[in-house]
């Protein structure tokens, strides 16, 4: 019997998949569980529609991530913070220090969780790794100064 997958089954298959299942193991397991649906014409087509638009979306979101990196390669920020003797910095920079510097000189609505930083203790220019989708990501120049 063909069926859909409405949630991941371990060993059979992931959400959205068609599959050949035994009349037994679909008509016992899978329906009255609701892991599965009959996979009839009508119920196809709409997982082709959902699969579509779920393809558009995806394609709209890889684009604007190209976009946002477009528009922040090569950006310089500067911060600028107390430091000790030789340079050293009381405490450190997070990415939410530099996300909160980025949004303010640029306008732009950068995560924290996106911006990947080292341990930044010292005074001195940075490189710094925005991530913005997975295999999308850009460098942007962050410059520590001291007060």
């Amino acid at each position: 019997m063909k069926v859909i997958l409405l949630k991941d089954v371990k060993g059979v298959g992931k959400k959205g998949d068609v599959i050949n299942a035994a009349d037994g193991y679909a008509r016992n397991f899978l329906l009255p569980r609701k892991l599965a649906e009959q996979a009839t014409d009508a119920s196809m087509h709409i997982l082709q529609n959902q699969k579509e638009a779920e393809r558009r979306k995806k394609l709209a979101e890889v684009e604007a991530a190209q976009k946002l990196a477009n528009d922040l390669k090569g950006k310089e920020i500067t911060l600028t913070v107390k430091s000790g003797e030789n340079g050293r910095l009381f405490g450190s920079i997070t990415g939410k220090d530099i996300a909160d510097e980025l949004n303010k000189q640029t306008g732009l609505d950068i995560d924290k969780k996106k911006i990947v930083v080292d341990n930044i203790r010292q005074l001195g220019a940075y490189e710094v790794e925005v991530k913005l989708y997975p295999e999308i990501s850009t460098k942007i120049k962050v410059i520590i100064k001291g007060l």
